[in-house]
């Protein structure tokens, strides 16, 4: 009886993962989106929430709208309305998937039930994370109302990055038995520290790669669309510590991934996972600088920011995963973690 319990268990959570993990990609293919919403500049292709002007299924032509329609959304704040098909659709899509991924969070959730006597922080992070998404849409509905306002946008984003911490965090709990079978005890004894490291200088980055986001829409307000290659002359002074510490992040990186790499080996998932993460960071790296070089060109803007936000959701799911790895560990009281690997070194 016990051994069915726990393979019941044990498909249970497999079942969870598998999905976790395409709802995970389906949110970060969302963020995707929505970064080219807001670098070809559709935000405002549909000027009202949750309808399109005004219908469920935006039109197609210029003509499908009240002859007045631009005085009509005059009236309600948003006096350069004019219709473009192309954003009006592209606005639309956007709001399409996200109500698809809003369904997929949703089956997340439903899915965790069955997890919550393996450990219930599983239901209770995929509720939670559903419960953020209805938070997510209504502040949509107030980005829309607010006719783009910078600090809102900016507000929606982050809490679309709390929405993948708290998913990953689920997943995290479900691989826990994954992680406490691959043991740390031969870890570098710097690693920690360093990890600890690399996550702050994260947090940093992306804290002053929002600033730079809002102050890029300020000078597109100022200068239009037309001048882009202008628009980093106009860029104040953290725009360029945003770009040189790049360097930085990549290089603390690349030693916390060597860290691994001497000590676990190439196979363990720690640095299978760090690997990856150097991968990101170098296209957001390159990304940027492509932004700060060419012009901001509308097309890297949301490659740059899917690889910031995967760096958050990896360095995430990292820290997780070590900390499931370092409490299962059989721990040598007599010498101190990582002389396995000095030895190796």
């Amino acid at each position: 009886m016990a051994l069915m319990t726990t393979t019941t268990h044990d498909k249970a959570l497999q079942r969870y993962r598998r999905l976790a993990w395409i709802t995970l990609a389906a949110v970060y293919f969302l963020i995707l989106v929505g970064g080219s919403v807001r670098a070809s500049g559709a935000g405002m292709g549909c000027p009202d929430w949750p309808t399109c002007f005004g219908t469920w299924i935006p039109p197609t032509s210029e003509s499908q709208l009240p002859s007045n329609y631009q005085e009509i959304y005059a009236e309600l704040g948003y006096a350069d309305t004019r219709f473009n098909v192309v954003k009006t659709w592209t606005e639309y899509t956007n709001r399409l998937i996200g109500v698809t991924i809003g369904f997929l969070i949703f089956l997340t959730a439903i899915y965790s039930w069955s997890c919550r006597a393996h450990d219930p922080s599983i239901f209770k992070a995929s509720g939670a994370a559903f419960l953020m998404v209805g938070f997510q849409g209504w502040l949509g509905a107030k980005v829309v109302g607010s006719n783009l306002q910078p600090g809102l946008i900016t507000i929606h984003m982050l809490m679309a990055l709390a929405i993948v911490a708290t998913l990953l965090f689920a997943l995290a709990q479900s691989r826990r038995g994954i992680m406490e079978s691959q043991p740390v005890s031969s870890i570098d004894s710097r690693f920690e520290k360093w990890l600890y490291i690399v996550l702050g200088f994260t947090v940093a980055q992306v804290a002053m790669g929002t600033q730079v986001r809002e102050m890029t829409d300020f000078i597109r307000e100022a200068q239009g669309e037309d001048l882009r290659s202008s628009w980093v002359e106009a860029m104040p002074w953290f725009f360029y510590v945003h770009r040189s510490f790049s360097a930085i992040v990549l290089f603390s990186n690349l030693w916390l991934a060597r860290l691994l790499i001497v000590s676990l080996g190439w196979q363990h998932t720690l640095t299978r996972l760090t690997l990856v993460m150097i991968g990101v960071i170098g296209i957001s790296v390159l990304s940027g600088a492509a932004l700060g070089y060419l012009g901001m060109p509308a097309l890297i803007q949301p490659t740059h920011l899917l690889a910031a936000s995967l760096l958050f959701g990896l360095q995430f799911l990292i820290w997780m995963s070590y900390r499931h790895s370092r409490d299962s560990s059989p721990t040598d009281t007599n010498s101190p973690v990582g002389s396995g690997a000095l030895e190796r070194g």
